[in-house]
């Protein structure tokens, strides 16, 4: 029933209402999509309500049998049919087979057929007697093949009941024929699942799959619930199968599945059956030389196949009417039959290296280095596209095809250090234990074991990931192998995750055994940035701009001073590190999963929160389907937060509470706190200041220092207001001392600036106006809108308050003018209150239309306004460029614009004519 609730509702309205007329409704869907599931549900609920149900299910082998869906229907309530009229029963009795037809009159032995029309005024007589007193429930499934005499009679009551209540449900294939039902009647259409339902019920089944298995599960079951379920119990068989976008075998079918989806094909022509496998046998890009593939097939030869239902034609050629199609066909053949299909399309795709050299790998019987070098020069070529997970199966299978253990294990080291970038953490364990079975060779082992650990990062058990990478670091050490600072750069993520200050030293000390180097240059930024930005932020920050401006044709590093930047409060130099990185990973294929967040906390800080939500969506899309929990919760905390500055807070809430889930506290921290974080804005934008406090705190520990070491202080703010509010001045007040003396002489702009902002909403009021002006000071705020409009927020009321009116409005109309660009409307409605105190009415209403854009329309929206052509936006978010002019169309009527150039206008919040504009309000010169 997950991701039913449409459908259910639709069926439960028909069912559960107390009507004095029926209802018909015809439900309709491809084999396995929950058609039976839905039809059960509505007879549980109708019997448990005490009400009457009468139901048949259609059978193949009985489609022939007068009069058999009918004796099904009935058989429960064949004890009423004495009190028909005498003509009716006897014609219904003679139909169902409990009396002998009457002979004819020259009595010849030849019987009379019973009186179709008796028949169904007999029906119509009984169903309405039984709908008293309570209503009742007609269920037909599967009537596509109830027998042709049972559904005219079903047709001919349908007709006639509107005055009774009853319900006549029918549940029927996709494209079947129903007659009598196929045109006058309701159509419920069950599609397949949702992308996000069918994640949830694959985390339902007993064996919940990640990584690759589950990816192939998704794509190859199309939504299908039956299929989904079904592949999952075969998925152990999966995962030993190579994945990638290069030619792979379709998941092995159950028996159950394959019954549905090919159990016509074994009648077909043996042309076509050989057809049919050719293009099983193909990937989709191949599809079109595999239709073609066969000399004496032709437009004839599919002809059975469509009829059979298991292939559609089109405009651009033949494909299977369902993946699972594919998946049956392809296994029902034996290995021999399945490899000529294989070497039959290397042959047809000659000039296609990397089809021909995967064709030829699922053809191979036994260890070949021929086409092991084939896929090695394949690997190659998808790692320069960026298409890192085509180069892990490429490498994994050009290990299982070479001859020699050595090179098996060297593949295989290989493929885990590429597979990392899918992260898909069950692979990369898998290819380091066949690391380790077949060599004992300490280069191999140890890298495969660092792209382990690099991954590990992602899952929730920090400390067990720590212990593994710090060894992996001694060894290095000891060896001199610059592994070492590679295992750093990733125990120093494991260090920001847990927040433990055990690791920051370990790290520092293995650090320092580093030799310096330029090549290191990004990647040592990096370690120490990540593990103590607070201690490095002096030194670093200097030297950013060079590290980036010398990485700017390297991708890996530029994201890594992306997220550095960030770490020091740099937010709009982080930004557009983010997303000039961002452009080098998407020229050469989709961004490697889990390297964005941070570029999600950039985008939020600068006001960007479209691409912030698309940024989490992303990465929780990934993270799901990996089995990356702490990644995962990562992308909810951050959407969570967003969702509490936009005034959806029960959104907010959802998930934040399911990012706190996934992770342990104690593992990490940072995670929890971001988490409690958004917690506390989302109560905040209820008014419910004492739930928003105890959030907050939670971001410190009872004595008062951060829980976290980098997150825990971007809450003093925020706990400054609530505390106000609940008559903690006091207490927040140590608190916040105590933290910003933890901080030393390192915090970077932004933490200064929310200390101070704290300071002044704690304050007495003849200190107040010193700390508000402190925060504002830095130029650099404005490039944090939101957090900027808080503080005029909040300097502004303090300053109506004082009387001083006339300086607080331009405060509070530029507070104002910020969150409504932003969409903030919890913050809109408390600067238009606090106008109104000051004498001042709003003008116009919040512009809401740009936020209630899809994120897709949003980013769409933002990337057109920096002046990019929809070439390069579709380029960006690999669209068309037609599907891009699509969107802008619909969505200008919307913003209430008719120019590209209006743009701007509709989305600049931060840019310098909003700042200027600001500064103006600020220094009272607007």
């Amino acid at each position: 029933m997950l991701g039913r609730e449409t459908e259910t509702a639709a069926i439960m309205r028909r069912v559960a209402a107390d009507r004095s007329h029926s209802a018909v409704l015809v439900v309709e869907g491809e084999p396995g999509v929950g058609k039976s599931v839905l039809l059960d549900l509505a007879v549980r609920r109708t019997r448990d309500a005490g009400h009457r149900v009468l139901r048949a299910v259609g059978s193949e082998s009985e489609a022939r049998l007068a009069f058999a869906g009918l004796h099904q229907l009935l058989r429960p309530v064949l004890g009423d049919l004495d009190g028909l009229p005498a003509r009716q029963r006897s014609s219904l009795r003679i139909a169902l087979g409990l009396a002998d037809a009457t002979p004819h009159p020259d009595h010849s032995v030849q019987a009379e057929a019973p009186d179709t029309l008796l028949v169904g005024l007999a029906v119509l007589t009984l169903v309405s007697e039984l709908a008293e007193p309570a209503p009742l429930l007609v269920v037909v499934d599967d009537a596509q093949w109830i027998d042709r005499a049972s559904l005219d009679v079903l047709s001919f009551v349908a007709r006639r009941m509107d005055s009774e209540p009853v319900t006549l449900l029918t549940g029927v294939r996709a494209a079947a024929v129903l007659p009598g039902f196929d045109q006058g009647y309701e159509r419920l259409e069950i599609g397949p699942l949702s992308g996000d339902a069918a994640n949830r019920l694959l985390d339902e089944q007993p064996i919940r799959p990640t990584g690759r298995t589950r990816v192939r599960i998704l794509r190859e079951a199309a939504g299908n619930p039956l299929a989904l379920v079904e592949l999952a119990r075969a998925s152990a068989v999966a995962d030993r199968q190579p994945q990638g976008s290069g030619v792979e075998g379709p998941l092995p079918v159950t028996d159950r599945l394959e019954a549905i989806f090919a159990r016509h094909m074994r009648h077909l022509p043996e042309a076509t059956r050989r057809a049919l496998l050719l293009l099983a046998a193909a990937d989709a890009s191949d599809a079109p030389v595999a239709a073609r593939g066969l000399p004496e097939a032709d437009a004839t030869t599919w002809v059975p196949a469509e009829r059979a239902g298991l292939v559609r034609r089109h405009s651009t050629g033949i494909s299977f009417r369902h993946p699972l199609v594919r998946s049956a066909v392809y296994h029902a053949a034996p290995f021999a039959e399945r490899r000529r299909a294989h070497l039959a399309l290397a042959r047809l795709l000659g000039e296609e290296p990397d089809r021909r050299a995967w064709h030829l790998a699922a053809a191979a019987e036994r260890p070949d280095e021929q086409v092991s070098a084939l896929l090695l020069e394949t690997a190659g070529r998808a790692r320069r596209r960026g298409g890192h997970a085509a180069a892990a199966a490429a490498l994994e299978r050009a290990a299982e095809l070479s001859p020699r253990r050595a090179d098996q294990a060297r593949l295989l080291a290989d493929a885990a250090g590429m597979a990392v970038y899918t992260g898909q953490l069950g692979w990369v364990e898998h290819l380091a234990d066949e690391v380790r079975k077949r060599s004992d060779d300490p280069a191999a082992t140890s890298r495969a074991a660092l792209a382990r650990g690099q991954l590990m990062t992602m899952g929730p058990h920090h400390t067990a990931a720590f212990a593994l990478l710090s060894r992996i670091a001694e060894e290095a050490a000891d060896a001199r192998s610059p592994r070492l600072l590679d295992a750093l750069a990733a125990a120093a993520v494991v260090r920001y995750y847990s927040g433990e200050e055990s690791q920051r030293q370990r790290i520092e000390d293995l650090l320092s055994e580093v030799p310096d180097s330029p090549a290191g240059g990004a990647l040592r930024a990096w370690t120490r940035a990540v593990s103590d930005p607070d201690g490095a932020g002096a030194s670093l920050a200097p030297a950013l701009p060079r590290l980036i401006a010398e990485a700017k044709d390297d991708a890996g590093s530029l994201t890594a001073l992306a997220v550095v930047a960030w770490l020091l409060g740099q937010t709009p130099l982080a930004a557009r590190t983010f997303d000039e990185a961002f452009g080098r990973w998407q020229a050469h294929g989709p961004l490697p999963a889990g390297l964005a967040c941070a570029a999600g906390w950039a985008y939020l800080e600068q006001g960007r929160w479209a691409e912030a939500r698309s940024v989490a969506a992303e990465i929780a899309e990934v993270a799901a389907q990996a089995g990356l929990a702490h990644a995962e919760a990562c992308a909810r905390a951050l959407d969570a937060t967003v969702l509490a500055l936009l005034g959806e807070p029960a959104e907010a809430r959802g998930n934040a509470e399911r990012a706190l889930a996934l992770v342990d506290p104690l593992e990490s921290r940072s995670v929890a706190v971001f988490a409690r974080r958004a917690l506390g804005l989302a109560a905040v934008a209820e008014g419910d200041y004492d739930t928003a406090y105890a959030q907050f705190r939670a971001a410190f520990t009872e004595d008062g220092d951060p829980v976290h070491y980098h997150v825990s202080p971007t809450v003093l703010a925020d706990l400054a207001a609530a505390a106000v509010r609940r008559g903690q001045r006091a207490s927040a007040a140590a608190l916040l001392e105590r933290s910003v003396r933890r901080l030393g002489t390192g915090p970077s702009a932004r933490v200064s600036a929310l200390a101070e902002r704290g300071r002044a909403l704690l304050a007495e009021p003849e200190h107040a106006e010193r700390h508000y002006r402190a925060a504002l000071a830095d130029e650099a705020g404005e490039h944090r809108p939101f957090e900027r409009a808080q503080t005029r927020l909040d300097y502004g009321e303090w300053l109506r308050r004082q009387r001083r009116i006339a300086e607080a409005r331009p405060l509070l109309t530029g507070a104002l003018d910020t969150f409504r660009r932003l969409g903030a409307r919890p913050w809109i409605e408390r600067a238009k209150a606090e106008l109104r105190a000051a004498g001042v009415e709003p003008n116009g209403a919040a512009p809401r239309a740009l936020t209630e854009l899809t994120p897709q329309q949003q980013q769409i929206v933002q990337l057109a306004a920096r002046g990019l052509t929809n070439r390069e936006i579709g380029e960006k978010l690999f669209l068309s460029p037609r599907t891009v002019g699509s969107h802008l169309y619909r969505v200008f009527p919307k913003l209430g614009i008719t120019a590209r150039s209006q743009l701007r206008d509709v989305t600049d919040g931060t840019g310098t004519g909003a700042a200027s504009a600001q500064r103006r309000q600020l220094t009272g010169r607007g």
